[in-house]
Formats: structure tokens, sequence, C-alpha cells
């Protein structure tokens, strides 16, 4: 029979665990992210603002709202047409240097949106790779290729992004099919056109639609890449909030705009969150290497060979561009038309520790990246605190998780430039805005990172087997013994996972960190978005070496991610 200390300290109802374990998490939550939304609102419907609204007209508001859905759009297309494939392929066929091929698509997931802005910019920028090699072979005197500022920028850079979600989600329900649902419709008669429409398709049907509508969130909310590639001209809903809120100070219009998208990203989580829990419903669990076989056919060969030198060129031509100009001075020589000096050098890196402004309020490099690891270990420790409170929570069967789990996701979709907002109007005051220690980044990275870290957790802990924890109980453990010595070590893993995670997305995190940190105090991108904005050779080279080292440090994250992985789990 159960002591009353012990029905204490294990409350007998899920529905009653699930509310002990969320409550920290929505207290987290409530104070951090949905008091700074509902400040705003607040705030534009004011007195004081009511003036601003005279302005606003319908097509203001359709004008961004329709672009910001025609570009996600198109980018989701485009990443479907390479990352369908390339899913098939992954799932299908063993061939040489695959594992390499895999770490390598997956990096520019967790990528920092300056980095590959300076990638793709040191390859097909004005002082790129290309465009020099250009001057120097036809003689000109600038570069030919206008690639910067230009809406096939904006839709490259999101499919070199998101493609391996495509890969990755189609391509575990694609490895989890069996084969003998197609065997026996061969059997049937039909033809490998007809099985593939009739049979294999509608089983990856929810599969892809989970993955597309993930493409489309990330795509629709767009922060980076739409400043920094696409240029002032194209104006989506983000980059709107931001020219609104922080350049033309229309407050009404930014926040009427903010509630536009929260609105269109809370419909997409909830569709996607639908979608993801029965994507796998009609597979059958097999392993990951069950339909796996070498290219036999000359057709097979052609068209896998074909399909690797797009992903490598995709992924590797903008990294490679970017670690190579870090290394070299590449300009133009002056009085020289189309002629062009290039040399190894290492004075860029050298430059990250000096600080050639000497001003008060101008930090050197190094200052960055020292904030940066900080901040990034704080989102860590708070993250890891609170997703595992949450994924903990979704394990519970309870009624409240149906409705509480969107609204916890919807941190992942929000504007960048809303979230920094909310945090200026309602935590500026000297508790929080202390130069010392600048609380409020770490916070606000561990809103963006805490989704990923929940996805990553909560699947590991439903696989914790039931009977191991029946049996410790058995035994005479507690709770806490039972979480120490039975849940911890099988979560490992995960944990470590989830870390890498939280750490990477940190390190990299842009659109909240321009808003809320101040000069003294920047980030690495932040410094990088900084040095790449202002003219000359040396900040332009400064700008590069930190976003290799961002690069590296993020390829280091992405490595350890696919080796403390389990097999056949997914970490999108």
């Amino acid at each position: 029979m159960q002591s009353a200390k012990g029905r204490f300290l294990r409350p007998n109802t899920p529905d009653k665990r699930a509310l002990l374990l969320w409550l920290l998490p929505a207290a987290f939550l409530l104070f951090f992210f949905y008091q700074p939304l509902l400040a705003i609102f607040r705030l534009i419907f004011s007195a004081q603002f009511r003036s601003g609204w005279d302005g606003i007209t319908l097509q203001k508001v359709l004008q961004p709202l329709g672009f910001t859905v025609y570009q996600a759009a198109l980018s989701t297309l485009f990443t479907l047409a390479l990352g369908l494939p390339s899913a098939y392929v992954f799932s299908h066929y063993n061939f040489p240097g695959k594992k390499i091929l895999r770490l390598l698509v997956s990096l520019p997931f967790i990528l920092p949106t300056v980095v590959v802005a300076a990638g793709f910019n040191a390859l097909l920028g004005p002082r790129g790779w290309i465009n020099l090699g250009l001057m120097a072979l036809l003689n000109l005197d600038e570069g030919p290729i206008r690639f910067l500022n230009s809406f096939p920028a904006i839709i490259i850079a999101h499919v070199f992004y998101n493609t391996t979600i495509i890969i990755r989600i189609v391509g575990a329900a694609w490895s989890g099919l069996n084969e003998r649902f197609l065997q026996a419709a061969a059997m049937l008669g039909a033809k490998p056109a007809r099985a593939f429409r009739e049979v294999t398709l509608p089983l990856l049907s929810p599969a892809i639609a989970a993955a597309a509508l993930l493409v489309f969130l990330f795509d629709f909310t767009s922060f980076g890449v739409i400043l920094m590639l696409g240029g002032p001209k194209f104006a989506t809903l983000e980059v709107s909030i931001y020219t609104q809120a922080f350049h033309l100070f229309n407050l009404p219009m930014a926040g009427l705009l903010s509630l536009i998208q929260l609105i269109c990203t809370l419909g997409i989580s909830i569709a996607h969150n639908r979608l993801s829990t029965h994507k796998s419903s009609a597979l059958s669990p097999r392993s990951e290497s069950a339909n796996l076989r070498k290219p036999k056919t000359w057709q097979e060969k052609a068209f896998i060979s074909i399909l690797l030198l797009v992903l490598f060129t995709l992924v590797l031509a903008p990294l490679l561009g970017l670690g190579l100009r870090s290394v070299f001075k590449l300009e133009a020589a002056r009085g020289e038309r189309g002629q062009v000096e290039a040399g190894l050098t290492l004075d860029y890196y050298r430059e990250l520790f000096e600080n050639r402004q000497g001003s008060l309020f101008y930090v050197p490099p190094i200052t960055a990246i020292r904030n940066s690891l900080f901040y990034s270990s704080l989102t860590v420790l708070i993250t890891l605190v609170l997703g595992t409170l949450v994924a903990y929570a979704l394990n519970q069967v309870s009624k409240m998780n149906r409705w509480i789990d969107p609204l916890f996701m919807l941190p992942l979709g929000a504007s960048a430039a809303t979230l920094g907002l909310g945090f200026i109007v309602v935590f500026n005051t000297p508790t929080w805005t202390n130069p010392a220690f600048p609380i409020l980044i770490p916070i606000a990275h561990s809103l963006i990172a805490l989704p990923f870290v929940v996805r990553t957790l909560a699947p590991a802990i439903r696989n914790i087997p039931q009977s191991l924890r029946q049996a410790a109980h058995m035994l005479g453990a507690s709770p806490l013994q039972v979480l120490r010595e039975v849940d911890l070590p099988i979560l490992r893993r995960s944990l470590l996972v989830s870390a890498v995670f939280a750490f990477t997305i940190s390190l990299g995190e842009f659109g909240a960190s321009s808003f809320i940190s101040t000069p003294d105090n920047p980030t690495i991108p932040v410094a990088i978005y900084r040095y790449i904005s202002q003219p000359g050779a040396l900040n332009y080279g400064q700008a590069l070496a930190m976003s290799t080292l961002l690069l590296i440090v993020c390829s280091l994250g992405i490595w350890l991610i696919e080796k403390l992985r389990l097999p056949g789990e997914e970490v999108f």
C-alpha cells in the first residue's frame, strides 16, 4: 500500500503531473514572451499613438503580407524540388562520401544568417571570387554579376538553409516505408510510376506536408536573409516591422504587422504539429539501412552524380569561398584595368584582437566572441532546465497539452523585431539593462532555442521503457532516484544534442540580438553585420574572419549532433 508521503511526491493523475511540470516554463514564457507582446499591443492602441493609425491603409498591410507569402511559397517549392530527390537518394542508396555529404547538407540549418550572407558575399559579391575572376579574365572595371540585393539571392539562400529539413523529415519517413507495399503493387500489375503515385506518395504525403510547412514557416519569418541579401526594396512582414518600428517610429503599423504575423505563424505551427503527430502512422518501424543499396544501372549512377554535384555546389561553394576569402587579400589593382592582386594573409585574424577605432563605444572583435560564448553558455543552462520540464510535461496524457504546446512553440515563428521591441518597452530598467550583466540576450536566445530542445528531448523521453521505471519503484526508489538512475543515463545523448543545438543557435542568433545588444556588448553576428556594412577592406576582412570562426564552431556542433544522435532519431 502506497504511503501518504509517496502520494504527495508523486501526483496520482497525469493532469496534475503535467500542471506541476508546466508551472516554471509557463511562468518563463508568460513573463518574457507574452508580456512584451501584450505591452506592445497595449502601447500602440494607447492615446499617445492614436494619430499613427491615420496613415495606415489596406495596401500598406497587404503589400508586405503578399510579398512574404509569395517569397515563402516560391522558396518552399524550390526547396522541395531539390529536397525530395535528395531525400530519395539518402534513404535508398549507399555511395562513397555519404556521411560527409549528410553532415555538410545539415550544416546550413544551424548557420547564422550573417555567416551565410558573408559566404555568398565572398563568392558572388562585388569583391567576391567570381566577380574578381571575371574582372581579371574579361578586363572589366567592375564585377558583371549583380547577385546581392536581388530576389534570386533570397530564394537561393532559403534553399541553402532549408533543403536539409526536407532530406531529414521526408528521408526518415521514406526509410521507414515497408518495401512489401511496393512489391504487392508490382504483383498486382502496377508499373513503378503508378506504384509511386498510388502507394508511396499517399504514405509519404503527411511527412512531405509537415516538412513543407516547417520550411514555409522559416521562410515566412526570415529576417536576416531578406535584410542582408535581398536589400531594402524587398519588404516582407519581418523587414517592414523592423523598418516601421526602428526607422519610421510608427508603432501602430509595426504592431499591426506583428499581430498579423503572429496569427499566421500560430496557424502554421498548429497545422505542422498536427501533421507531425500523424506523419508516420502508416509506416512500419524499420532500420535506416533496411532499404539501402548501391546504385546499379548507369541511369541511377548518373542521377545520383548530378544530384550530389548540385548539393555540393550549393552548400560548399559559399562556405569554401568564405573560408578562402578570409585568408586572402584579393583586390583589384589600382590603375590596372581588370588586374587583381592576391596573396595569403592572416592579418584579418590578427586584427580581431585590435581596437583600431580607439573609441569607448567600440570594442575589438574578440570582445564580441567572448560575449557570445558567455551568452550561449547561459542559454544552454536555461533551455536544458526548461526544455526537460516541457518534454516531460508533453509526455503526460493530459488534455491541456493539446493547447499549451502550440502556444509554447510560438516563439519559434515570432518576429525578432517584435521580440526585441517588446523587450525594450517592458525591460528598459537598470535591473535588466545593466551593461555588466546583460541577461536579456540569453533570455531572448532561450526563447528561440527552446522549441528545438523540446523537440529533441520529448521523443527520447517517450521512448524510455516504462518497465525500467516500474522496476525501480518496486525496489523502493523515489521519483528523484528514478530520474537520476534510470532516465538521465538513457537521456544523456539527447541532452548533449540539445545542449549543442542551444549553444550553436545562441551563438549565431542575429535578429533579437541586433535590437537588445548594446554597442559595447555586441554578439558575434551583430559585430559581423557592423563590419560588413562598413566600407574598407580591413572591415570586410574582419567580418569574413569572424564568420569563418563561427562557421567552424557550427561545423563542430553539427558533427557532434550527428555523432550523438541515435539511428532513426530526428533532430528537426
